[in-house]
């Protein structure tokens, strides 16, 4: 169904999507860029915020095409393949992005709490296996998710009050019971979603306590302004995800639901680059040197 009805706001949206995905795509793209050409970020660090920025681009990819495909064609139609496929993919890597960030918080505890094992914990072997371990732990994510919703039995022709196939649309759509299936959901969302925050938050705990028996002002300083970059795309993704879920659960309202999830399907992956970028300098440093080279 999209965000609107209304003919004379279908320019509006499409113009205002094409530059978003436009943003995110460029923004995340020159930080695989810079991190990857420039040997000072070839660090634990960086590998995971380019894995960071890998997942951002396929978890809005998953969804911003079809829809600006939808407006330009003036057809909103999806096959029932195609919609499970789109659920699985948008569930692997918005699971993805948070498991990605429980283990940059890990990567950072490290770096603070045990500064000189450092380079022997965070070797190169286990952050690849930190990758692909995220990545698999994902996909299993993905496939239960998709596994339930085709358990669901629906009409032939549905009306979607979205702008893709969001797995909580499909079960208020669905014309079978649905209470052990939303049982189901429930508990595989409180394990994928609640350890990587239950991680986080004990990481940022060990963190700030370690950072506080720090003498210095300046030693304190430089300890903090590591990890603000990283805390601040954590509370932003999952502020705007819990809020968008909470909110949809108050109003009952589908499109404001539609509306508001905007913030993390699309903003969210926009913003992070530009968060990191402009408060990191070495980031600032790689990507000035990447276009002097390109120039």
């Amino acid at each position: 169904m999209g965000l609107s009805d209304d003919p004379e706001q279908q320019p509006v949206l499409f113009a205002l999507f094409l530059s978003m995905y436009l943003a995110t795509m460029l923004g995340n793209l020159l930080i695989i860029l810079a991190v990857s050409s420039d040997s000072h970020l070839h660090t634990p660090m960086y590998f995971f915020l380019s894995s960071l920025s890998i997942a951002d681009i396929s978890f809005t990819t998953t969804t911003i095409p079809k829809m600006m495909v939808d407006i330009h064609t003036h057809s909103r139609v999806i096959s029932y393949e195609g919609c499970l496929t789109q659920m699985s993919v948008f569930t692997l890597f918005g699971c993805l992005d948070s498991v990605l960030l429980a283990v940059m918080a890990y990567d950072r505890f490290v770096a603070i709490c045990q500064p000189l094992h450092y380079p022997v914990i965070m070797n190169s072997r286990l952050c690849g296996m930190l990758v692909l371990v995220s990545f698999f732990t994902c996909f299993l994510d993905s496939q239960l998710h998709s596994l339930v919703v085709s358990q669901l039995r629906f009409f032939m022709d549905v009306e979607i009050p979205h702008f893709f196939c969001d797995p909580s649309q499909l079960f208020n759509l669905a014309c079978s019971d649905t209470s052990t299936n939303n049982i189901l959901i429930f508990f595989i969302g409180a394990i994928f979603g609640g350890v990587p925050l239950t991680g986080i938050i004990f990481s940022y705990t060990r963190i700030v306590s370690t950072t506080l028996r720090v003498s210095s002002p300046g030693g304190k300083y430089k300890a903090f302004s590591t990890c603000g970059s990283h805390l601040s795309v954590v509370c932003l993704f999952y502020g705007t995800a819990l809020g968008v879920y909470l909110s949809s659960a108050v109003s009952h309202s589908p499109r404001k639901s539609a509306v508001a999830s905007v913030m993390y399907t699309v903003v969210t992956p926009m913003l992070n680059p530009f968060i990191y970028s402009l408060r990191n300098r070495d980031i600032k440093k790689a990507m000035q040197r990447l276009l002097r080279r390109t120039v």
